[in-house]
């Protein structure tokens, strides 16, 4: 049965309010009517989508949220488990045009901060402006540089293919758009922290474009929202990333809400002939979250690598489903996510490799593996292959079990606590993923992270 969506705040009027305070480019303001308008006509998408049909949405009401922030207090971002590790680290560079974020500085190549899709910061090394890089808030990316981002402004990802991806479509506000010229090498990383007050709503929509032989490395995390059993907040959110000729990005999302955030994301990269993509996700917090995070590989010799994170607590559910997708000879994907889970949570992974019928010399790999440190966890790997093409070589995995009582024993009779025998094995379970992570601050935030939310196995 259908899950109808109610009469809600994303409508025509409320577009048009924040569309009044906004300056975009007359197609964009076309293209955000044409997506509310397909809106209406929308459900909540229901357990007959094979996405989907591990989902459980009886109790989202779009009622409940407005797409049009409140005003919020600057002092109320709160902080990002990415930002203190970078600044820790110290990436380098220490030479922000002032005129852009009056006075801040910090040790990276850029940086865009926003609350409750309202954008607080945005920053960019001078240097890299006189290059030609384009990098900050896309509202005014998009007033000053439009014909620049046309081209590839939600034309990456789908914008009806269900509710939430026309919701987005139409209100998205905040995130960043970064455009890399041809050529071009960026040293330090870039960064960007959405964040949500409690009960707050983000809908922040993400643009990379990198050039030919251009390479940069972005990292992008979000933070704050209520705990669970509160009003908690709501994301829907959107990513969208092109790879150019022999370009090299290193992107990576860290979703890091607060235990009651509803968190709805739609993720797509493009790698072009001889691009190189490493991606990596790392999935810690929300109430619900449902990802869908696809690679195509468009152009010859393309490469993907994508690493993923994921631990849960609590009654959390995390649904994640991937697709590899071979559009074009002799490419490679390669990737690797693992999940532990404690207490009542639940995780889904739901993972393709789609060849097409030109793509050959195809070499593709996916695998899942599982810890479960809870009885009453639950876990479900579902790999499949969609495979076009006679001459590949695609391979994919799961596997899911208990830790071994007789290694958490063998931990303890040499001095360790139960606890801490705890952290140790979980911590070997994900060295595997974490050795394929090559931006140590952000391997070090991850490790840590889950180590302070690992408790005594049971």
């Amino acid at each position: 049965m259908s899950v109808s969506a109610p009469a809600t705040a994303f409508d025509a009027a409320t577009l048009d309010r924040l569309l009044a305070d906004v300056s975009v480019p007359a197609w964009e303001r076309e293209r955000r009517q044409q997506a509310v308008a397909m809106l209406g006509d929308l459900e909540l998408p229901d357990r007959r989508n094979e996405n989907w049909m591990r989902t459980d949405l009886r109790a989202f009401k779009p009622s409940a949220w407005n797409p049009i922030a409140e005003a919020v207090n600057a002092a109320d971002v709160p902080a990002g488990l990415l930002t203190a590790a970078i600044d820790a680290a110290g990436a380098g560079t220490e030479a922000f045009d002032k005129s852009v974020d009056e006075g801040r500085c910090s040790r990276l190549a850029g940086r865009v901060v926003s609350l409750n899709g309202v954008v607080q910061t945005e920053e960019l090394d001078e240097t890299l402006r006189q290059q030609g890089v384009v990098f900050g808030s896309p509202e005014r990316v998009l007033a000053e540089h439009g014909d620049l981002v046309r081209q590839h402004w939600f034309g990456v990802i789908e914008s009806g293919c269900d509710w939430f991806a026309a919701a987005h479509a139409a209100f998205s506000q905040a995130g960043c758009v970064l455009i890399v010229p041809a050529g071009v090498k960026i040293a330090d990383p870039l960064h960007l922290l959405s964040a949500i007050t409690p009960g707050g709503v983000d809908f922040g929509h993400v643009l990379v474009v990198l050039g030919d032989d251009a390479e940069a490395t972005v990292l992008t995390e979000t933070a704050g929202g209520g705990p669970a059993g509160t009003a908690g907040g709501f994301h829907c959110g959107g990513t969208e990333i092109v790879v150019g000729k022999r370009a090299f990005l290193r992107i990576v999302n860290l979703q890091n809400w607060n235990t009651g955030v509803w968190h709805m994301a739609r993720q797509k990269a493009c790698v072009d002939a001889d691009g190189n993509l490493q991606w990596t996700l790392g999935a810690l917090g929300s109430r619900l979250s449902q990802v869908a995070q696809d690679v195509a590989l468009v152009g010859r010799r393309a490469h993907a690598q994508v690493n993923g994170v994921m631990f849960t607590e609590g009654r959390q559910q995390l649904v994640y489903n991937t697709l590899q997708h071979h559009e074009a000879a002799d490419c490679t994907s390669d990737l690797l996510y693992k999940g532990g889970l404690q207490d009542r949570s639940r995780l889904v992974w739901r993972g393709m490799i789609k060849v097409d019928k030109v793509a050959q010399k195809t070499d593709g790999y996916q695998r899942n593996d599982v810890l479960m440190l809870s009885e009453e966890a639950r876990a479900d790997s579902i790999p499949g292959l969609e495979i076009e093409a006679d001459d590949v070589r695609c391979t994919h995995g799961a596997t899911s079990g208990r830790v071994d009582a007789e290694q958490i024993f063998y931990a303890q009779a040499r001095g360790l606590t139960a606890d801490e025998a705890a952290r140790l094995v979980v911590a070997g379970f994900f060295q595997q993923v974490f050795d394929r992570i090559t931006i140590p601050s952000v391997r070090e935030a991850l490790a840590a992270a889950i180590g302070q939310r690992i408790r005594r196995i049971v």
